[in-house]
Order: structure tokens, then sequence, then C-alpha cells
């Protein structure tokens, strides 16, 4: 089995669309592989715009995530309903932003 792609795939994404002999395995014609990569692309473009303009979903999701590292829950549902539930939430979420955004700042 040919482990190459036929078609360039958009940079991150998993390898697809492999060759097995003569047999295709792929599923999209090639109009169709080209279509499918330019959503992908456009669709990312939008998602890491997004992120840019919107810094605090990476620090909730951070802040999550180390939460459950940390604490290591039992019940992981639960403890995300009461910790994305917190009427501090974003008091914590603006503290932490705020701390984020002095360390980037350079004072010449």
């Amino acid at each position: 089995m040919d482990s190459k792609p036929k078609h360039k795939e958009p940079h991150g994404m998993e390898k697809y669309d492999l060759k097995h002999g003569a047999a295709d395995l792929g599923a999209l014609s090639n109009a169709q592989q080209e279509k499918l990569n330019h959503f992908k692309i456009i669709t990312r473009g939008k998602n890491e715009k997004y992120f840019r303009e919107h810094p605090e979903v990476e620090c909730m999701l951070a802040d999550f995530l180390s939460e459950v590292l940390l604490k290591q829950p039992e019940n992981i549902r639960e403890f995300a309903a009461e910790h994305f539930t917190n009427p501090n939430l974003r008091n914590i979420i603006n503290e932490k932003l705020h701390k984020r955004q002095n360390k980037c700042t350079i004072n010449f």
C-alpha cells in the first residue's frame, strides 16, 4: 500500500485518499477533493482569526484543563458543569487575561 496521498493535503491535516495498487480507495473526485481542501484552509483561517480576536477562549480552556489535571475528578461531566457555571468564572478569566497581557507587554 502506497502511503503517500494522491492530493496535497492542507498543512497539519491527516493523510487521506491512499491508493492500493490500481484500485483507488478515495471517495472523492479530484475536483471534490480540491474543494474540500480549500474549505479546510478557509475554515482553519477563520478559526484562527476568531481565537486571536477572543483570547478568553484559550484562557478558559487552559484553565479548565489545568483544573482537570490537578484535581483529576471521578465524574468529569459533573466537574465540567460546575466549572463552567461557576459564578466567579468571568472574574477568574479576566484576571488571568490581565496577567497574561501584562506578561506580554514590554516596556521600553
